[in-house]
């Protein structure tokens, strides 16, 4: 279990040897089939078929372990089984599992690589392989990365289908009748006679039998749920109020705990005085953190006055204390020692920009907090068989190891239970929750006890998306773009990251200082993009869509800004430079969906921008009116391909959201510092986008790609870049810096 130290989300470390180009793992270990965590404990008569499908005489359960995070992960797991194992939704229930090697992740050794997504070459794919085998060994369980439905769409099905042929010989066994001549429908077995043997009167002799190797997949149209819209198993629940999240669980004996950690990330605490909180009602301990203080009690609310009643003495921050001198040091890192990588350089460059005339431009993208609605939250218990923790994470097998740290026991002693998420957006993808939890049960032991954040401390103790900067200078000759010389400079979320895991920094280039921005598939003749690493600052962590979220904005408004200086059409000279076919018809099909070129209203404006992150091409259009209140965005045109798409009504939605999430954050959020604290501590201070300024959003998905893809963060990207440039096309201003509402306000 220690192993699984060595990786982190984005990046992980793999050995010299690997790294000189020698294997430290021998090809029959990474072939070595994983061990099936159901066949622990099982009771008599049930049949772990595959580490995702148990059966008994009473039920079907279908394991689903990528955490739900309010994505519907659970679902399409669920669906991507139950396609093979023909069950209809209700014939079957589902549990997370627990963290287990045989649920490592497959698809996160696609991002890992210095290489294009959609670069299939032998070295390439080598290097994917190796990664692949490397997550393997360490049992990588990650949700993340938009790679819940790219890891599971063939691992699930060949688990649903496994399942199914087996159950079917078992059936064969009973009856006589040979498997050639048997059937399945509806949760059963079918005879040639009619006569139905439902799986859960098959489980005890199917538990008796090896599992069925080498089945066969069904061809797409066959398939009765892929591809059509499903309602989520979780949507009646939430929809009604009854479904429990983390924060919602409860313990038998249980107490409630707060905390006030050192607001300075990182920072320490020098001494406290808790006299005013030690007589308050309710109160039963004060106990010492890290670099902080907890007050335990019989509820939370109380717990939360108490807490904010102890005087803390807080020592300084260990990055700068004011904002400007993060943005100082940031610009101050385009510099050759902090160059990370070259990652393009085609054409002359430097001869071009010399031809002149050069056009420039900065760009800047703030911190952000990750702010779900769900504050971060976990309950924990430490007894002598062990420790028990129930919290909603994404990295479930760190969390056993950073609890069994603290509790002084092994890994395997740590009982996980997996929680329903009220969001994350990587949020969950940090520790502090549970590791305070954790010393907090370790000096309580034998009592629960549930931490819950606050809103304010929620706030402050974010570890929020990097801040960055961008400077580019470009070149138009003869009505198209010439030359585009774009450098980017932001700090390493996945160093940060990597630090609080107790990694070093991992080897070679970090690709998230660059995504968004390298790889997009436009042929300008003389092109190069290089990214900088920032020394870290304030400790930062994975937002939804990572490094996109900051460079791709960069990259595609400065190349809307040489498209209008050339007089060219933005969406005609994006598809001139387009050299990636499934990003010429997702370009191609945004253009037909909002009537591009159709002359717009006075005082209305149109932008385009396209970004490529986790190998999805999107492609958005925003329609915006510039009012006497301010700018009223009014319509989003979204087209993008992700391969496959699972469930259209979820596909739609996560779309939607994410274009929210886009324009909300570029519109009016960002974190600042000020003596060393985050400013914004509650939602009046980080305002998204309201519900009455939510525009019209249209989608389409194609599925052109070969690969599958998933649609969780892509969407994220091209919001921010697609606003400004119809704001610039409705009123004349250039935006170059988030939050747009420091420079124009919105209605």
């Amino acid at each position: 279990m220690g192993r699984v130290a060595t990786i982190a989300r984005r990046s992980f470390l793999i050995g010299s040897a690997a790294v000189a180009g020698g294997v430290v793992f021998g090809i029959y270990q990474v072939k070595k089939p994983l061990a099936n965590p159901l066949a622990d404990g099982l009771k008599p008569g049930a049949a772990a078929l595959t580490p995702w499908v148990r059966i008994d005489k009473s039920a079907i359960t279908l394991i689903t372990p990528h955490t739900d995070l309010g994505q519907g992960a659970y679902s399409v797991q669920a669906a991507l089984i139950a396609e093979e194992l023909d069950l209809d939704f209700g014939q079957f229930r589902i549990e997370p599992g627990t963290p287990a090697p045989a649920y490592y992740n497959r698809a996160l050794s696609g991002e890992q690589v210095p290489f294009n997504s959609h670069d299939t070459s032998a070295s390439a794919e080598a290097m994917r392989g190796v990664i692949g085998g490397v997550f393997k060994l360490m049992g990588l369980m990650v949700t993340g990365g938009s790679s819940t439905v790219p890891d599971s769409f063939d691992k699930l099905r060949e688990a649903g289908a496994t399942a199914r042929e087996t159950l079917k010989l078992a059936a064969s066994r009973q009856s006589g009748v040979p498997v050639a001549q048997l059937k399945t429908a509806r949760g059963a077995v079918l005879l040639p006679d009619g006569k139905a043997l439902k799986y859960t009167e098959l489980a005890e002799v199917a538990a008796t039998l090896e599992p069925v190797q080498g089945v066969t997949l069904r061809e797409p149209s066959a398939w009765r749920l892929i591809g059509k819209p499903m309602q989520r198993l979780d949507i009646v629940a939430k929809s009604t109020g009854t479904l429990r999240y983390g924060i919602d669980q409860q313990a038998e004996g249980m107490l409630h705990a707060a905390v006030k950690v050192n607001p300075r990330q990182g920072g320490t605490l020098n001494r406290y005085d808790d006299a005013k909180a030690k007589g308050l009602r309710g109160v039963k301990h004060i106990l010492p953190v890290t670099n902080g203080v907890a007050v335990v009690a019989d509820n939370s609310w109380r717990a939360f006055q108490a807490v904010k009643a102890i005087d803390c003495d807080w020592g300084p921050a260990p990055y700068p204390a004011e904002m400007k001198d993060h943005w100082a040091a940031v610009a101050a890192s385009f510099t050759p020692e902090r160059l990370d990588k070259q990652w393009r350089n085609e054409g002359q460059v430097e001869q071009a920009l010399a031809e002149g005339p050069v056009i420039e431009a900065e760009y800047r993208a703030p911190y952000l907090a990750h702010a779900p609605l769900e504050p971060l939250n976990a309950i924990v218990r430490v007894a002598d068989d062990g420790v028990d923790v129930w919290v909603a994470h994404q990295m479930p097998r760190f969390v056993q190891q950073k609890v069994a740290a603290i509790a002084g026991v092994k890994p395997e002693q740590v009982r996980y239970h997996q929680q329903y998420a009220g969001g994350s957006f990587g949020h969950r993808l940090e520790f502090e929750n549970v590791t305070l939890c954790a010393e907090i049960a370790k000096q309580l032991r034998g009592t629960p006890v549930k931490l819950t954040f606050s809103r304010e401390e929620d706030f402050a103790h974010d570890f929020p998306r990097q801040i960055g900067m961008a400077r580019g200078k470009g070149v138009v000759k003869n009505g198209q773009v010439h030359a585009l010389d774009l450098q980017v400079a932001t700090v390493s979320s996945s160093a940060s990251q990597a630090k609080r895991l107790g990694q070093a920094k991992p080897p070679g280039a970090d690709g998230q200082l660059a995504a968004g921005a390298w790889n997009q598939p436009f042929a300008v003749p003389h092109l190069r993009m290089r990214a900088y690493q920032v020394p870290e600052l304030a400790p930062t962590s994975s937002w939804r869509s990572v490094g996109a979220s900051t460079q791709g904005f960069f990259a595609s408004a400065f190349l809307d800004e040489l498209i209008h200086a050339a007089g060219a059409d933005p969406l005609q000279e994006r598809l001139r430079l387009c050299t990636h076919a499934v990003s010429r018809k997702v370009l191609e099909a945004v253009g037909e969906m909002s009537n591009w070129g159709a002359k717009l209203a006075p005082g209305r404006g149109r932008g385009l921008a396209f970004v490529d992150s986790f190998g999805v091409p999107v492609a958005e259009v925003v329609e915006v009116t510039k009012t006497d209140k301010g700018i009223r965005i009014d319509k989003v045109f979204v087209a993008l391909d992700v391969g496959r798409v699972v469930d259209p009504v979820n596909f739609d939605n996560h779309v939607k959201g994410a274009v929210v999430w886009g324009l909300g954050h570029a519109m009016n959020c960002e974190t600042t510092y000020a003596d060393g604290m985050a400013q914004q501590r509650n939602f009046p201070q980080f305002q998204g986008m309201r519900l009455d300024q939510c525009p019209q959003i249209a989608v389409r998905g194609l599925e052109n790609d070969p690969h599958i893809r998933g649609v969780g963060e892509p969407p994220v990207p091209p919001a921010a870049p697609a606003l400004a440039a119809a704001i610039f096309a409705a009123t004349g201003q250039r935006l170059r810096e988030m939050p747009f509402s420091k420079f124009v306000g919105f209605v």
